[in-house]
Formats: C-alpha cells, structure tokens, sequence
C-alpha cells in the first residue's frame, strides 16, 4: 500500500534536505526501498514522520553516517553467484586479453565495489590467466562505492574466515597472507587495485574500460536514473568491452547499447550500432567536450555522404531563403552546381520551374506541416515528360524555424501506368469491374490484417507491462533480500555474543560452585525476603537437606536443627547497613541428631553497585 501524497511529498522533502546538506543524491533510486530502509532507521531513534526526522538531523548531525550506511546495502561476497565468475573466468577473460596486444594495459571498473571482494576476485581470476608478474604491469582495476565505510575496510584488503570461505583452497593458498586470524590479500597484487569514492548518478565514468563489473547495483535506482547509469557505461567501454551485471538486473531499457554475451550470467557486450542522440547523450552526461566534437565531426560527415547519394532528390533551403545543400540527385535533375549554394532561392530558375516552391515555402513554414503538390510536370527539351511528387517539410529546432527540406520524388511510371490503366478502363469495363472487386476484397482483407495487426501489437504490449512489472518485482525481491541478508549478519553477530556471554557465565559459576564446594563450613545465601538462594554441599552434610529441596524457601520458616529464629535480627541488621558483620555462637542439632555449637558469621551479599541484595551465612560445627 503506497503512502499518501502528503506522505511523498514530505519524504520528497526529507530526499532534497539530505542532497543540500550532505550532497547525498537518493532522487534516482526506487521510492519503496528507499522508504522502507529510511523508515527502518527512524523507528530506531523513535521518530515517526518524515518532517520530524529533518529536525532530528539539524540537531544530530552523527545521525546522517548512521542513516547513510542503513541506506546503502553493503551485501557482496567473493564469487557471488559461481556460475557466472565460471563463465566470466572461462570465455570473457581470454576474450579480453586476445583483443589486447602483447604490452597493452588492461582497464576493469568494478562500480559500487561495497567492501571490495569482488575487486579482489577479478584481480585473482586476471592474475590467473596472465600469471602475477605480467598483471602487475598490465592490468588496473578501479574500484569505487559512495559507502566511505566500506571503501575504507576495502583498502585493508583483510577479511575473516567467514568471509573468505567461498574462495577456492588453491586461491587462498596462492593470493592470501594469514594475518592471526584474518586473511589479507597480496600486497604486490594489491597495488594494482584502486579504491576510490564515486557516484554513479552525478560523477564523470571511467573510460576506455575492458571490463565493467557492477553488479546488484542498478536495481537500487528507478528506470530513467538505469537508463543513465547504463549509457554512461556504454561510453565508458572500449569497443570491445564487456559489461558484467548482477543476477536481478535484466538490462531490459537502453537494449540498443549492449548485446547479451550470456544473458543467464548477465553478461553483455558494448553494441556499436548506436545512434547519434544516445551517443550525444552520454557525452553531454560525462562533460567530454573533445570527443564530442570529434564524434560529432564524423558523423556530420557520415549523414553528408548519405544524403549526398541518396535516391530522392532533395533540397534544403535555410530560414533566410539561402540553399543551402542539394544532394547528387538535385544537382543532376535540375542543373544546379555549387556556386548556386549559399545564393538567395528566390534568384534560381528551380525556385518557380517545374513549380512554384516559394508559396509553398511560405505555406510550409506558416502553418508547421508538410506541404505537398502531385504529379508536377517537368519536360525535357526533347519534349519528354517526368512528373514529380514535391513534398516541402519545415525544419525545426527546439520549436523554432531553421528551413525547410524539399524532396522530388519521380512518379513518372507511375504516371504512365496510371495512363495506362485508364485506357485499360476505357477498353474493357468488364476488367474493371473485376479489378474493382479485388479491390474491394483486398481493402476487407487488408482492414481484417490490420484489425488482427492491432489485437497482436495491444497483446504485444500487454506482455511487455507484465515483463517489466516482472522485472521490477524480481528487482524488489532481490533488495529485500540482501536486506534480510544484512539482518541475518546483524542476528549472527549478536548470537556469536550472547554465546560467549554464556559460556562466560557457565565459567563464573563452575568457578563459584568450585569455590563453595572447597569451604570447610556451610555456605547459605538468601535475598532480601530470606529465602534460600545457594546451599553449599557442607550446609546438605551439616543439617541433612539438599539445595533442591530448600531453594526459593525462607530460612526463617526451616526447621533444621538450628534456632533460625535468632537470626532474624543479625540478618536484618546487614541488609540494613546497621552492621557490615555479626558472628553468634548457637546451641543446635546437626543431622545426626547430635548436640553442637554451631559458628554464624553473617556478612551482607552486595550488588554491582555496593547496595545490598542479601545476606550471606557461614556456619561451621566448633569442636566441644
């Protein structure tokens, strides 16, 4: 159930105070988990709206390290999903380093690297493949997170047996130094590894990249904040780069740019056909001026060669009436040579012969549409006709006039077919009829092909929704499930604490039963209300009543041979503070029934803070 719109509006706000004050970017990613992580961290400092919990960062400002790191998900391990670092190890490794020459430098991008396993696990598979000494000195792996955390315990390259268990026993052995109880990585290969903090939504890309490895990262962000994340990426491959995501991320938008190498490992190569606007899209995000104009400049000339040789002719005319291109076709068609470019269209006989262009100029860019005229007759000097379809387009940038495109289109066997076709009516009505009849056929055919055209394109898009609607959930499940992941972790650390707790406290007691069980004289305890708390084994041999039979009763009310009764006032007096200590000498009966002098020495039984809790009794049997 979605919250209400004054709800957004307040976590909208809650979103915009984080980025002003602490630079902290969350609008691109996916309002569901983003709300629950954050509402996580609220009920956790007992705030319950959203506008309350911007007060509570102005006046703690500690909070925003905490919040942040509930935020940002650190779930990651070495060879996450196996199947996948089997294959990347297996055909895109070699794939790599056979499009590289032999002294070629190797560029990997591990982006949102959280505490660095997997950067360390592309540098063991590359080490592998190249032998260390040849990856020292070829490969650079950048890894990068917005988690400072995190990155700092990456850069210590140190993890527990834990989280080194999913590394392979030969891999330990060779890329491992055990540090007392942790494992640090090789410190040689180690300085081929960058850390650095990076976001992905608002900071430049690496580039020139052979690898890309990003992985369960993605799905965190909304589908327009993907599609910029993923063009970025595609300017920051090589040509034949790879792109390395996670298991829940299907790369359903900006499919243009990559091609699957294995979709069910989500690995994809960089696709070179892409178009101008996605090219320029990606230089205008990563602010490349130079290879921009670069790009830019072949592709200019790209799209002049293909108008130049194209079928149609085709003029255009700027906004100050000037011509200004006129392809191979209109050059040919109409005599036009280059000193005409650049002069004023009304000054050339093309600009009123075969017909009047200027009205239709005018009407073109007047009313904002394609202006057409049909079957415009144009004769040779040997007295042939050609007809021509002009079509007059205005062009447009950013809603403002900048021309028009004029296209001539020979219909001139279509002029003489229809020509043909007349005489055909006129000669034979009957196959007329009958052409007129197909054609009506034809024209119900084609309105049933169309109408089960349009059922197929809705059932086409209907399943498309379900995908993506899919796809999101898959994306959602896999948040909550490293979120339950990092709860997991959490739950174990606190189990691993009440463990050694316990076994702490089971030490303490062997220690205190050992020490009971070594005194000579009966050993009792009793609370505040006398009731019976510990009963040494020399207390059992002195009165003949076992620990069990008497814990949790009153001393008071026990008949045991001894004048408990007397006690009363001596135990009053230490839980009282009156007296630190009281000894007494009473006539009694042990269990044999023999009479004895018994020794009391009463001492008060004091809590961790000095106050009193009870009453400590040592009885000991003096000899007659």
């Amino acid at each position: 159930m979605s919250p209400p719109p004054k709800e957004d509006a307040k976590f909208e706000h809650l979103l915009e105070y984080l980025r002003q004050s602490r630079g902290f970017d969350f609008t691109g990613y996916k309002r569901p988990s983003l709300m629950r992580r954050m509402s996580k961290r609220m009920q956790t400092v007992h705030v319950d709206r959203f506008t309350d919990y911007v007060d509570y960062l102005e006046v703690h400002p500690e909070e925003f390290a905490v919040l942040f790191n509930t935020i940002l998900i650190n779930v990651t391990s070495f060879f996450r999903d196996q199947p996948a670092w089997d294959f990347l190890a297996g055909s895109v490794v070699p794939r790599i380093i056979q499009n590289k020459g032999a002294d070629d430098s190797i560029r990997i991008w591990s982006a949102g690297c959280a505490t660095g396993e997997e950067a360390y696990a592309i540098a063991m598979l590359m080490a592998e493949a190249l032998g260390k000494e040849e990856f020292r000195q070829r490969v650079k792996i950048y890894a990068t997170d917005v988690d400072e955390d995190a990155l700092a315990t990456a850069r210590q390259a140190g993890y527990g047996a834990k989280e080194i268990q999913p590394v392979p026993e030969e891999f330990r052995q060779k890329y491992f130094d055990a540090v007392g109880s942790r494992y640090v990585f090789n410190s040689d290969l180690r300085r081929s590894v960058i850390f650095g903090r990076h976001d992905l939504v608002q900071d430049a890309p690496m580039s020139r990249l052979d690898l890309l490895v990003c992985r369960n990262t993605l799905m965190y962000f909304n589908a327009e904040t993907q599609g910029r994340i993923l063009s970025r990426f595609h300017y920051a491959l090589n040509a034949n780069g790879f792109l390395f995501l996670g298991k829940a991320e299907v790369l359903l938008i900006q499919s243009s740019l990559f091609t699957p190498v294995e979709l069910k490992c989500r690995i994809f190569s960089k696709s070179p056909q892409v178009t101008m606007r996605d090219r320029l899209l990606v230089f205008a995000q990563t602010g490349a001026a130079t290879e921009v104009n670069n790009h830019v400049s072949r592709h200019v000339r790209l799209r002049d060669s293909a108008f130049d040789i194209g079928q149609t002719a085709q003029l255009v005319v700027d906004a100050n009436g000037n011509l200004v291109l006129a392809n191979q076709q209109a050059r040919q068609l109409f005599s036009v040579d280059s000193r005409d470019l650049g002069r004023p269209f009304q000054d050339l006989e093309l600009s009123y012969r075969p017909v009047e262009l200027r009205s239709l100029i005018e009407r073109a860019n007047a009313e904002r549409k394609v202006i057409t005229a049909a079957n415009v007759e144009q004769r040779f000097k040997n007295g042939d006709p050609r007809y021509l379809d002009v079509a007059v387009t205005p062009l447009q940038d950013n809603g403002v006039s900048i021309g028009v495109c004029i296209s001539f289109n020979d219909v001139t066997r279509y002029q003489s077919l229809e020509e043909d076709i007349q005489r055909a009516k006129q000669d034979a009505e009957t196959v007329n009829e009958e052409l007129q009849a197909a054609n009506e056929e034809l024209q119900s055919t084609n309105e049933e092909l169309e109408t089960t055209n349009e059922e197929l394109q809705s059932t086409n898009e209907e399943l498309e929704t379900t995908n993506e609607e899919l796809q999101s959930t898959n994306e959602e499940l896999e948040t909550m499930n490293e979120e339950l992941q990092s709860t997991n972790e959490e739950l174990n650390t606190i189990n691993e604490e009440l463990r050694e707790r316990t076994d702490e406290l089971n030490h303490s007691n062997a220690f205190l039963n050992s020490i009971l069980s070594s005194l000579s004289g009966g050993v009792v305890v009793v609370d505040c209300n006398n009731n019976v708390l510990i009963w040494n084994y020399m207390a059992e041999d002195l009165w003949g009543l076992r620990a069990e039979e008497i814990k949790g009763q009153s001393l008071l009310n026990l008949d045991i041979g001894l004048p408990v009764g007397q006690l009363r006032g001596p135990i009053r007096a230490c839980l009282s503070q009156e007296i630190d200590k009281q000894e007494m000498i009473l006539d009694a009966v042990n269990r044999r029934g023999r009479s004895i002098k018994c020794r009391v020495a009463i001492t008060p039984f004091r809590g961790p803070k000095g106050e009193p809790q009870g009453a400590m009794l040592m009885m000991e049997e003096m000899g007659m």
